[in-house]
């Protein structure tokens, strides 16, 4: 069974809901928290508060009102949450407040009674950088160390966008109190603007590494992966838990310059991951974000089997999902518009059960 709703279309008033992320709460209802613009042209600059739908069936239907989490107080907006269930019972939410090109922070604060307060603001980053954490990225490790995985864009004259980005990841031993950046700071492996093969064809490489995310493995270790224009996300490790990381390397999940989203299935105890597959298995056009695929690794990442096609339209644009699991279901959350409706304009819920992922 796969039940597909276009949940948040954009209107006049409101010309883009994108990014989003769920949370479970404690009396069986879902949360989905996303990026709700409401001026200009729905651009990543353009105003946009954090506002919630909420399901009480497993995620088949959505209240229709906006619930107002996040108030818009930066020069832009706040937008891209990230909800993570901590040990302690609490719910933690990340978010972007983004003020210019130059300028975006990432910060979190905290509920204690589910959703209801929230506390203070606490910021991750604190340096003048355009930080970009994506949606649905938090996680809490075994050990209980919070880590959050960021894109580094420094703009290169204190106004404008900086294409090539660095990776570093932020983390907190003191659930989200305060916060430490990592050791090491990734950088792509392939210089600035060096012409390379990717997809049969020639691109200058500008991006660096992009809008990464992390899971940790069974061995302990952490797996980084990030997009690039270099035809496929690239990989790097941690032993220490986020501080330290291996060099970046290719990896077999084939893409455009777009962000993929990767969990463990509680179920099973494989990962899940959720991606623009341009490896060849299916038809896809060149650097667009589409097809819109799932697969599953058994071997913690290395390889991945099972590629389901979620969404295959030509003119589509799929990207920014949020991976949730609800007893038996998978709920994800993506940005599903096209040439008529824009890009990212709209979000789609899609839900399926687990054996979908493995027939």
């Amino acid at each position: 069974m796969i039940h597909k709703n276009k949940l948040l279309p954009p209107g006049k008033e409101n010309p883009r809901n994108s990014e989003g992320s769920f949370i479970n709460l404690k009396d069986g209802k879902i949360a989905f928290l996303y990026s709700r613009f409401y001026g200009g042209i729905g651009g990543d600059l353009d105003f946009a508060n954090l506002s919630a739908r909420y399901s009480s069936d497993g995620g088949l239907t959505w209240t229709k009102e906006d619930d107002v989490i996040i108030k818009n107080d930066g020069q832009c907006n706040v937008m891209s949450g990230d909800f993570v269930r901590l040990s302690t019972g609490d719910i933690l939410l990340g978010f972007l407040w983004k003020n210019s090109y130059a300028d975006c922070q990432f910060v979190v604060i905290k509920s204690t009674d589910e959703m209801n307060t929230w506390t203070p603001r606490v910021r991750v980053t604190t340096e003048l950088c355009y930080h970009v954490v994506n949606n649905d990225r938090l996680v809490q490790l075994s050990s209980g160390r919070i880590i959050a995985p960021a894109a580094l864009h420094y703009s290169l004259d204190g106004k404008s966008f900086n294409k090539r980005s660095k990776v570093a990841t932020f983390y907190s031993d003191d659930i989200g109190s305060t916060w430490k950046k990592s050791t090491v700071v990734l950088e792509s492996p392939v210089a600035d603007r060096v012409t390379v093969d990717a997809f049969e064809e020639k691109r200058v490489h500008v991006t660096g590494l992009q809008e990464p995310g992390l899971v940790e493995l069974k061995d302990g270790r952490l797996l980084l992966w990030a997009r690039t224009d270099l035809g496929t996300q690239y990989y790097s490790y941690s032993s220490d838990c986020g501080d330290t990381w291996s060099p970046p390397e290719p990896s077999t999940l084939i893409s455009p310059c777009a962000p993929a989203s990767i969990k463990r299935i509680p179920a099973t105890g494989d990962l899940l991951a959720v991606y623009n597959d341009h490896s060849g298995r299916f038809p896809f056009g060149k650097w667009k974000r589409t097809p819109l695929v799932t697969a599953i690794s058994k071997d913690e990442g290395k390889t991945w089997v099972n590629h389901k096609v979620l969404e295959d339209d030509p003119d589509g644009w799929y990207c920014y999902a949020a991976i949730n699991f609800y007893q038996d279901n998978v709920l994800l959350a993506y940005c599903a518009g096209d040439k008529v409706v824009g890009r990212l304009n709209q979000t789609q819920i899609t839900v399926f059960d687990l054996d979908y992922l493995y027939k």
